[in-house]
């Protein structure tokens, strides 16, 4: 299995940069097979599959990941539950099996709204304006004892699970473009209401197009002066809690992911090794058009110094 170390060089466009060195693969084998890693937290869209189907080798390499002792488990910025994530895997052709389980930040922010033990949710209210999907399918708000209302002068928090639908107090959703989300986000920013973001991700990858996520509405929201609950990637408690879910300790984890802002960068934040895979959501920016095709290194090094997030490996894809 080739491999090669890279790092920035002098001429990098901070001379004071320091050298950020990381490791080239072709495949996941070698670093498999090393056994360095006992704890693995996957990333599932862009890695794993397209949001349609599984990416090519993605499910054999899961099975060979299993046979060299792997721990698997899912970590997402998805707005589902966990639940909901491992039966879209199993549908996708993936064996839950092979999974220790799955966190996602909806589950996060799910578990938060409910137990309430955290002072900053106790003193949330339950009134909240609900931004949820329409083509992706609702998000259920069942057994948290919200009141959905559509009203801001009534609302004492946003929460924000997707990107296409304002929530109604009967459950059902209408449709709304994202400029008219925005619109509302700035009468709430007027009322200083706390903004809830069950998805961190600002885009996703979906059968190869790039479709807007919450994040991009509460990074909108901050610039307006809100104040947002990040929940998920690249807030470290994500990977606390798949290490604690994984009974492994982070230094002998690794995140495999295809954001340099949410994966990488929070991988790092929790002191976690971390895999960039370039088949992703930055495809584009590294000037990749096909599915499996090499980035340059200078490109990777460029897009790293940029996003400020550093892997100790870069994959073209999860492959074996």
């Amino acid at each position: 299995m080739m491999a090669k170390c890279s790092a920035f060089s002098a001429t990098s466009p901070s001379m004071a940069e320091p050298l950020k060195p990381f490791k080239s693969l072709t495949g996941i084998q070698q670093l498999a097979e090393s056994r360095q890693f006992k704890g693995w937290f996957l990333d599932q869209f862009g890695v794993l599959h397209d949001g349609k189907k599984p990416y090519p080798g993605a499910i054999s390499t899961l099975e060979n990941l299993a046979k060299c002792g792997a721990k698997m488990i899912i970590i997402s910025n998805s707005s589902r539950r966990a639940s909901t994530t491992v039966e879209k895997l199993k549908g996708l052709g993936f064996d839950p099996s092979l999974f220790a389980g799955a966190i996602t930040s909806g589950e996060l922010t799910h578990q938060n709204l409910q137990r309430r033990d955290d002072p900053w949710y106790a003193a949330l209210g339950r009134r909240c304006i609900h931004f949820t999907w329409k083509d992706r399918g609702a998000i259920s708000l069942e057994g948290l004892g919200l009141q959905v209302v559509e009203n801001v002068e009534d609302a004492e928090f946003i929460l924000a699970h997707g990107t296409e639908a304002l929530g109604l107090a009967s459950g059902d959703a209408v449709p709304m473009k994202l400029e008219d989300l925005e619109k509302v986000l700035q009468k709430c920013a007027a009322k200083s209401i706390p903004m809830v973001v069950a998805n961190p991700d600002f885009v996703t990858v979906e059968a190869r197009d790039l479709r807007v996520m919450p994040g991009t509405l509460a990074a909108t929201y901050e610039k307006l002066g809100g104040e947002v609950k990040w929940m998920g990637k690249p807030d470290k408690i994500i990977y606390k809690a798949a290490a604690e879910m994984a009974g492994i300790d982070a230094s002998q984890c690794i995140a495999v992911g295809d954001s340099l802002h949410h994966d990488i960068k929070g991988a790092s934040a929790a002191g976690i090794a971390s895999a960039f895979i370039t088949c992703g959501i930055h495809a584009a920016e590294l000037g990749l058009d096909n599915f499996g095709e090499v980035a340059e290194d200078s490109s990777v090094h460029s897009l790293a110094l940029k996003y400020d997030a550093y892997p100790s490996f870069v994959l073209p894809s999860f492959s074996w």
